[in-house]
């Protein structure tokens, strides 16, 4: 019997729930009369998604973020949430507040009602949120055009190394520890920066299941090729491979959960997205560029090497 994955799942799910062809987004959207509402859903489970040392006010808050960071992608403002959470019985009244802070940070942090919700119980801490907003368009996954650049939100890499640190398998420097904890456990996304220049945009998506799988389903959705001619890492991060024996491909092409997202534009919004990042203190990095073909590429010395989707997939 055939193992089934996170895609072949969906596809079942799709067959026996709708009769259109489904195309993935990061968001779904659908008209409410005339006016466009945008809607997305994520699961955060406790033994899957929260590594030890991770407090639960921070995992709350990043249940929301993980939603904020796709709306960021297609430069919509989220406005409204349902959250429902499984709790077990035995749980304690200050881990309920805990979790009732985090959730609050976050919709304070973007400015998010919450409508309400469902509570349950079972044998492990889940929440499922549920954000909302309308738009009059999104940017897709599909628009990049032959002659595009590729651009990313911020250096990737840290997550992978981060997360390990938190399970207690690597060692690094204090202030390199810090800053790699730091991005597992209190994600940013750039929604500022999103909601400001969406129409430079040609295409866009969220990065958290990886950079390698994020491109490689962008090219994939606009039948072009990606070439990726720099690799957006830091010198710390570099120096840390180095001195642990590590792959730094691996760590920031399938490495998942930054919670950036990555874009195409026209040469001609160059300087005014450059310009823009500046001013909101967004460190955007320019990684390659679009032609004809198929398939993500990574070209280095000379020489092209095609980059597999090693991304984050439920079910491996």
């Amino acid at each position: 019997m055939t193992k089934l994955d996170e895609s072949s799942i969906i596809k079942i799910f799709q067959n026996r729930l709708g009769k259109k062809k489904f195309v993935s987004e990061d968001v779904e959207i659908f008209n409410l009369g005339k006016i466009k509402i945008v809607a997305k859903t994520d699961t955060l489970v406790e033994s899957t998604d929260i590594p030890p040392k991770m407090k639960l006010s921070d995992a709350a808050r990043k249940s929301i973020v993980a939603c904020v960071s796709d709306f960021a992608a297609k430069g919509v403002k989220p406005k409204y949430g349902i959250i429902s959470i499984n709790l077990p019985k035995t749980i304690s009244h200050s881990k309920i507040n805990e979790i009732a802070s985090g959730f609050r940070k976050a919709c304070n942090d973007y400015d998010i009602s919450i409508l309400g919700g469902d509570t349950n119980e079972g044998k492990e801490i889940v929440f499922n949120v549920c954000i909302f907003g309308t738009t009059d368009r999104i940017v897709t996954r599909k628009g990049s055009k032959n002659g595009d650049i590729v651009f990313v939100t911020g250096p990737f890499g840290y997550t992978a190394v981060g997360l390990n640190m938190l399970l207690g398998k690597k060692k690094g420097k204090e202030s390199f520890t810090k800053k790699s904890i730091k991005s597992v456990i209190n994600p940013k996304p750039k929604l500022d920066f999103g909601l400001k220049n969406k129409k430079y945009f040609s295409s866009s998506m969220d990065s958290s299941d990886g950079l390698s799988t994020t491109l490689n389903e962008m090219s994939k959705q606009s039948k072009n090729k990606f070439i990726i001619n720099n690799i957006p890492s830091m010198k710390d991060l570099e120096d840390f491979v180095k001195s642990q024996k590590l792959n730094l491909n691996n760590l920031v092409f399938h490495g998942g959960e930054e919670y950036e997202f990555i874009f195409t534009t026209s040469p001609k919004h160059r300087n005014i997205i450059k310009k823009n990042a500046k001013i909101s203190k967004t460190p955007i990095i320019e990684i390659g560029y679009v032609t004809s073909g198929k398939g993500v590429f990574v070209e280095k010395q000379d020489n092209i090497v095609r980059l597999r989707d090693l991304g984050w997939k439920h079910f491996r």
